[in-house]
């Protein structure tokens, strides 16, 4: 029940970006999304373009499980089981980034869900990030509720050889979705929609939030701090642990982002170390153990394939000339070709 409590305070204190009051309509190219007041009932047809998706034709809906979530959904038919729509689903790109460098990091202080902005290094690292994607395909991108995260998506997409532009979707009243509705079909084409959500926040570092790092180990112990940053179940104190961070994060991952990826989308989602390492968990299938030690360097992009209902991790790609990430699989290979052909 606290638990419960607790996080349906910190979803309505750190995000509107989510469906509060009526209805609205959004299309952005080959994607269309109705979103439909609070009985959150997303109405979404999808025409995948260009022969690298295969994508079904049918229209659904779907119901969302929490009232805090901004409802994103894709097409799907409403009679098949979930192993029937993996089976048909079309190969897909996943890319996570952790966010680069912020000013908190760089002051070595504890920032959790305070919404602190990126260092000029962090900049730097999500443009780097960015040239390492740039001839990966993206269709939707998903970001935490706070600006680092978001600085390293849009920073990112600067980079791409697409030069689509991401725009952030804007429900949280009927005036901030009129005022940012696009009357261009044109225009439409050539944007990615941006999805914000509080559950791909950091973990709640509690009281710690703010703190140095080295000061807090001066006062509480090595041993004790450690055991909150890097142990699976205990939280710091009125925090998250990582297990609660996980119980969110991947939630929602299975929820709005997995059903993009079912249809073919390529996703890229840009968080922070302990949201990314939860979701890294769920697709590596890592145990509490394997998890804790395991470490994401700021504006490093990773690549897996969902393909048959699976996820294949491919790493790091090295660069944005490095071939080797595509020689995995033929549809990225055959999209960067068509890229070199268009764009030269």
């Amino acid at each position: 029940m606290a638990t419960s409590r607790f996080h349906q305070a910190l979803g309505t204190a750190q995000s509107h970006q989510h469906l509060q009051n009526s209805g609205s309509h959004h299309e952005f190219g080959n994607a269309s999304l109705k979103l439909i007041s609070k009985a959150f009932k997303a109405d979404v047809g999808l025409s995948i373009r260009g022969g690298y998706n295969s994508c079904m034709r049918k229209s659904g809906v779907i119901q969302a499980s929490t009232s805090q979530t901004s409802v994103q959904s894709v097409s799907y038919s409403p009679n098949n089981s979930s192993d029937e729509l993996r089976r048909k689903s079309s190969e897909a790109a996943l890319i996570l980034i952790r966010h680069g460098e912020s000013l908190w990091n760089e002051k070595n202080l504890f920032t959790g869900c305070v919404d602190v902005p990126l260092t000029k290094k962090g900049v730097e690292e999500a443009i780097e990030a960015g040239k390492r994607i740039s001839n990966i395909p993206v269709d939707m991108i998903y970001t935490s509720a706070l600006i680092r995260a978001q600085m390293t998506a849009m920073l990112a997409m600067t980079q791409h050889r697409r030069k689509k532009v991401p725009i952030i979707l804007h429900n949280e009243n009927e005036q901030a979705r009129e005022w940012s509705r696009i009357f261009s079909e044109d225009t439409k084409k050539q944007s990615i929609p941006v999805v914000t959500a509080w559950q791909l926040n950091e973990r709640m570092y509690g009281e710690l939030q703010g703190l140095n790092k080295q000061e807090t180990a001066d006062r509480f112990g090595k041993e004790k701090v450690h055991e909150w940053r890097r142990s699976y179940d205990i939280p710091p104190p009125n925090g998250e642990s990582l297990e609660m961070c996980a119980e969110r994060a991947v939630a929602y991952f299975k929820d709005h982002i997995e059903p993009q990826l079912l249809s073919g989308k390529n996703v890229m989602i840009a968080a922070h170390g302990n949201s990314l390492r939860s979701i890294i968990m769920y697709l590596d299938k890592l145990t509490s153990q394997e998890v804790i030690n395991l470490e994401l360097s700021t504006g490093i992009p990773m690549l897996y394939i969902f393909k048959g209902g699976k996820f294949i991790r491919r790493g790091s790609p090295a660069g944005p000339t490095e071939a080797g990430v595509y020689a995995y699989t033929r549809s990225l290979a055959l999209y960067r070709q068509r890229l070199d052909d268009m764009l030269h």
